[in-house]
């Protein structure tokens, strides 16, 4: 088999991505707060447990609505160099396959 098929394949894959990193890293962060997310809740549920239900739901909504998004804006750009770390002939094929992980990793937390 001639590899040079198989070399044009992975950069037109990352050809093809290459304008969409931001997105991606985007999309890697969301989806791991996801899948993982019930996690953090359950923590931050046991440390506010003996609180009044007031402090407990203030706090429990305000890590909803702006730490969860503060983490996503904060880390995405963090992942995006990460992803541009990866040498370019195999950055495509890693991004699918971070997905596919990705995608694993919410079958196996029962989450499809």
């Amino acid at each position: 088999m001639d590899t040079t098929i198989i070399f044009d394949a992975l950069a037109g894959l990352t050809h093809w991505v290459s304008p969409y990193y931001a997105e991606v890293a985007m999309t890697i962060v969301a989806t791991i707060l996801v899948i993982y997310g019930d996690v953090l809740n359950k923590k931050i549920k046991q440390v506010l447990a003996p609180y009044h239900f007031i402090v407990r739901t203030s706090v429990f909504v305000l890590i909803c609505a702006f730490g969860y998004g503060a983490l996503v804006i904060f880390t995405t750009p963090h992942v995006k160099l990460v992803l541009l770390m990866i040498p370019n002939l195999y950055r495509g094929i890693c991004i699918v396959s971070v997905f596919l992980l990705l995608g694993y990793l919410a079958e196996h937390r029962r989450y499809i």
